[in-house]
């Protein structure tokens, strides 16, 4: 079925995974794509993919296991994670006609499991949803995303952008959870809260890293084309205000006591 239509194509692809995709943009987010592969295989990591994933974090995260796929598989097939990821209509559409192919290909036909493969995914709540991701994940940095170089000094040294305690919730709400082992269904119940609270928490802490290491990268590339143009005389205004953004703070903020002490052992330039 390669040059497969759209509707072809996701019919095939529910039909197979027993899941309820309306447009081909879905497929971006990785774990359908995993679990078509599954359907080859029959041995990926399912209890490692996010079937609900909602965030670009949570995208690259499931493309990182289906490069591990192809390499372990054998498979000759460059993975465009960067477009795929945007979840724009002609890329996966692009993909899913050779995913399509390779399935026709190696199948081994016989009955497949989906939803009890899927089962074995702690992402999977949602994965028969319509909207399994926002089309905007890639576009635009969330709210609670670190604000740039936050504690850093405006004369040049920096402390970690995002190196300073987590969320704070992971280790003590599992601790709670503990504790009302023995209250009946009201503490199953809230136990289950908690739970869900911590994975919360935990998928907040990794979005927030994966912006601090994007905004580092930033900041490392425009520290290094500042430092090549004062050494040449010259003054770029543009890469200024992205400094000044990067090391701008909300008013009132202080840097905590050792921390630029701390930043300083541990970086040299």
């Amino acid at each position: 079925m390669a040059g497969a239509s759209r509707t072809e194509l996701l019919q095939w692809l529910n039909d197979l995974l027993q899941l309820n995709y309306t447009k081909v943009e879905q497929c971006g987010a990785g774990g359908a794509y995993l679990q078509v592969l599954d359907s080859v295989f029959r041995d990926l990591p399912m209890a490692r993919v996010k079937m609900a994933a909602k965030q670009e974090y949570e995208f690259v995260a499931n493309y990182k296991i289906m490069q591990n796929v192809f390499k372990a598989k054998k498979i000759d097939k460059p993975i465009p994670v960067e477009k795929l990821i945007r979840c724009k209509m002609q890329d996966n559409l692009e993909f899913l006609q050779w995913l399509k192919k390779f399935w026709d290909a190696n199948y081994a036909g016989g009955a497949y499991d989906a939803v009890g493969r899927r089962a074995a995914s702690a992402s999977s709540t949602s994965a028969s949803s319509s909207t399994p991701f926002s089309s905007s994940a890639s576009s635009s940095v969330p709210a609670s995303a670190p604000r740039g170089g936050a504690g850093a000094r405006a004369g040049g040294g920096r402390a970690p952008l995002g190196g300073g305690a987590g969320l704070g919730g992971g280790a003590g709400l599992g601790g709670v959870g503990g504790g009302l082992s023995g209250g009946g269904g009201e503490a199953a119940a809230l136990a289950g809260q908690v739970r869900e609270l911590g994975a919360h928490v935990e998928g907040l802490e990794k979005e927030r890293d994966f912006y601090f290491e994007k905004l580092r990268d930033i900041e490392i590339l425009v520290q290094q084309k500042a430092e090549v143009l004062e050494a040449a005389g010259a003054v770029d205004t543009t890469l200024q205000e992205i400094q000044k953004i990067l090391y701008s703070t909300e008013e009132g903020f202080e840097v905590p006591e050792g921390e630029g002490e701390a930043a300083d052992e541990e970086e040299t330039f």
